[in-house]
């Protein structure tokens, strides 16, 4: 069993980073259809105000104030270790599953506070569906691992089902490719047509936000090209947040830049203005190669 799979009073339970897809495990009925037809309500922006988190009494993210744009692609960039994948969790709730965490501030999305600690996971989880670095699938096939997170949420409708898994592999650029195999096991897939995979399973579920940390960095060329082209059409109806280390990613792609540096937000902005004409010397120099 692949340690992203836990097994936990006789029922296999997703680890916290695919929980990270759909919440807990409650059921929430079926009240939306396939995500060919959600999605087109005007979603609120992330804000987030004077955020600071401290995991084993280093303070990695400090007074963090930024509002994250909805319907555009936002590139969180930086030098390593400075705190993009740790914001990206706190965003999503799983930095909650960390020992000795402090988390204070607030991230309001729809006007609710998700950092309060009387907030139920579940819906915010299921508002910020999270793709990480390598690809997750289930140990099932192709189908169950599109339905796996909706029959979660309560969707057990057959036909539905169906439905929602051909929407979605049609959203991520997948249909095609493996329409006459869907009950196939999701490993005989390659790893850039299992990161399609997860990124399909994460949509079914009807996110607002898609957050990306590193997400094609395990890729070949072509297949990291993919994603970000998925990106690119999926913005219309979804928030992009992704971390990159490779600028020429956020180049081609971004609408929204944020720099970060030992985990203080030097800069943000549109990207054009940000990479044409930044402000602070210190993301002159990161753009300029001095540090990385």
């Amino acid at each position: 069993m692949p340690p992203e799979i836990l097994i936990g009073n006789g029922m296999i339970v997703a680890s916290p980073a695919l929980r990270g897809f759909w919440g807990t495990w409650s059921s929430i009925g079926e009240k939306t259809s396939s995500v060919a037809v959600v999605n087109s309500a005007v979603h609120s922006e992330i804000k987030i105000h004077n955020l600071n988190v401290s995991i084993d009494n280093n303070h990695i993210l400090k007074n963090i104030n930024l509002e994250i744009p909805c319907n555009k692609i936002t590139c969180i960039i930086g030098p390593s270790g400075c705190g993009k994948s740790t914001l990206l969790r706190t965003i999503n709730r799983l930095i909650d599953n960390g020992e000795n965490v402090s988390i204070d501030g607030k991230i309001v999305i729809d006007g609710e506070n998700i950092c309060d600690r009387k907030v139920e996971v579940t819906h915010i989880r299921k508002k910020m569906g999270l793709l990480s670095q390598r690809p997750t699938p289930l140990p099932m096939s192709i189908y169950d691992n599109i339905t796996f997170g909706c029959r979660i949420h309560g969707v057990r409708n057959k036909k539905r089902l169906r439905q929602i898994v051909e929407d979605n592999l049609r959203a991520a650029g997948l249909w095609e490719e493996v329409k006459d195999r869907l009950q196939s096991p999701a490993s005989s897939l390659s790893i850039g047509q299992q990161q399609r995979l997860c990124l399909a399973r994460g949509l079914a579920i009807e996110p607002q936000f898609i957050l990306g940390d590193e997400s094609t960095s395990a890729l070949d060329p072509v297949s990291s090209r993919h994603i970000e082209d998925l990106f690119v059409k999926l913005k219309e109806k979804y928030g992009i947040v992704l971390v990159t280390h490779t600028l020429r990613q956020a180049l081609r792609i971004a609408d929204h830049v944020i720099f970060i540096y030992l985990g203080e937000v030097i800069e943000s902005g549109s990207a054009g203005e940000l990479f044409h004409n930044p402000k602070h010397e210190l993301t002159k120099q990161y753009l300029s190669g001095t540090f990385s």
